[in-house]
């Protein structure tokens, strides 16, 4: 049976952010290699990611009601085109030798900003263009696009980057955006349909904003879910922020061996992704969110106590494997308890303490590694004597210490949250679609 014409048209959009997040992900890879290379400090990538997120954060009080109220197609468009702007603007200042950490500081600021109404205009649109039944094969098809991109992405960017550079990879990634642009263009995004009662009031910007976080507290369920994605994701960022200088740092700045890494990740992403698209998850969706945490934890957990490139290979596909469960299974908690119509809201309020989580994350991680972790791993330091001979010393041996404390704080989310009442019955507490 041939698709649906939503479905057809969701299939459009996904293929061409597919595209685009392979290109995405080539020039992250690439910013983070030449800022590590240009200043050797964890501080650094941190402040890159946590100044992309201030102004998110910042515009996150509108920009749901922006994305309820605006047609969303647009806001696609808007969102890309931006930052190509910015990648085109990256690359003339690579080339006239101008380029500093601070440029990716500024960009990444703007790039943010837009990149958030973007986000939330396509994942609010994805019910209105997927059936019900198919919430979390659609989520499980934006891991693929996720962790695909992973598996080429990174690993062309490893070979590319010494013989293209940062501009190379940069012009590439320009193309993809455009190819992104193409897709949104030549489909038709729904809109929902304005709610009559909301449509005669004067629209209060803060007052909607807070209606979102007032919806999520006023049910327990929903809070739980809330509150256990921030204990989740809080050591989940600080270990994904440390990943990268970890690997550098042990394996004498091997982009191939980082890049070989990220290809195995998408791999593991890719292969669960289309196991929760073929199968669908469990029938009670927060065993997949609680399971998946655990298994991510423990795997990267693992991670973080190996010594060679195989291990972290084995590691890396284990930790993504799982990944698509528990965030699939998230996501159709999510979109099956909100209405269409308050999405934006809804959705932006939870964005808005995923983003402050991962700021926190981002701030902490470089001063504990910089200015705690790496001292005390070096020879004669206060934790050499603990974990000296499980990591050895030098350089690396600290962020690996924070990496695995962190990653096992990810696996007790998952282990003990089916202890708690409210988390373990969220979907017996919700109704579907409730617009409460």
């Amino acid at each position: 049976m041939s698709p649906s014409p939503s479905l057809r048209n969701f299939i459009i959009v996904w293929s061409g952010q597919l595209v685009s997040t392979i290109g995405s992900t080539m020039s992250t890879f690439a910013f983070n290699i030449w800022a590590w290379e240009f200043s050797g400090q964890v501080t650094s990538l941190a402040l890159v990611d946590f100044f992309t997120l201030l102004p998110s954060i910042l515009f996150s009080p509108i920009a749901g009601v922006i994305v309820d109220r605006c047609n969303r197609k647009l806001l696609m468009v808007l969102g890309d085109t931006i930052t190509v702007t910015l990648t085109v603007m990256i690359v003339l200042l690579y080339l006239t030798n101008q380029l500093q950490v601070w440029h990716l500081y500024v960009t990444g600021a703007i790039a943010g900003t837009f990149n958030q109404i973007q986000w939330l205009a396509y994942s609010a649109s994805v019910s209105l263009m997927v059936p019900t039944k198919h919430y979390a094969r659609a989520s499980s098809l934006d891991f693929v696009s996720g962790y695909g991109a992973n598996i080429v992405g990174p690993a062309l960017a490893g070979y590319l980057y010494y013989s293209i550079g940062l501009a190379g990879i940069c012009v590439i990634d320009i193309v993809t955006f455009l190819i992104a642009i193409s897709s949104i263009l030549l489909v038709k995004v729904p809109q929902p349909l304005p709610d009559e009662a909301e449509s005669q009031i004067n629209p209060n910007i803060w007052r909607e904003f807070v209606f979102g976080m007032r919806y999520i507290r006023a049910r327990r369920g929903m809070l739980a879910l809330l509150i256990a994605g921030f204990l989740f994701w809080l050591p989940y960022d600080i270990c994904d922020l440390l990943y990268t200088p970890m690997i550098l740092s042990r394996s004498g700045n091997d982009t191939v061996v980082l890049g070989s890494l990220a290809s195995a990740a998408g791999v593991g992403g890719v292969i669960g992704a289309l196991i929760i698209s073929r199968w669908g998850g469990f029938k009670r969706r927060i065993k997949g969110v609680l399971i998946g945490m655990a298994g991510i934890g423990l795997s990267k957990t693992v991670l973080g106590l190996g010594q060679s490139p195989w291990i972290w290979m084995l590691a890396q596909f284990s930790a993504s494997l799982y990944a698509p469960l528990s965030g699939s299974s998230t996501t159709a908690i999510w979109m099956t308890k909100v209405h269409p119509n308050i999405q934006g809201r809804v959705f932006a309020a939870r964005s808005l303490v995923e983003q402050l989580t991962s700021a926190f994350a981002y701030l902490i991680a470089g001063l504990l590694a910089d200015n705690v972790f790496e001292p005390a791993m070096h020879p004669g330091g206060m934790l050499t004597p603990f974990f000296g001979r499980l990591f050895g010393t030098g350089t690396g041996a600290g962020i690996s210490v924070l990496y695995v404390i962190c990653a096992l704080c990810m696996s007790l989310v998952g282990l003990c949250g089916y202890q708690f009442h409210s988390l373990r019955n969220v979907e017996d507490l919700l109704l579907d679609q409730d617009a409460g």
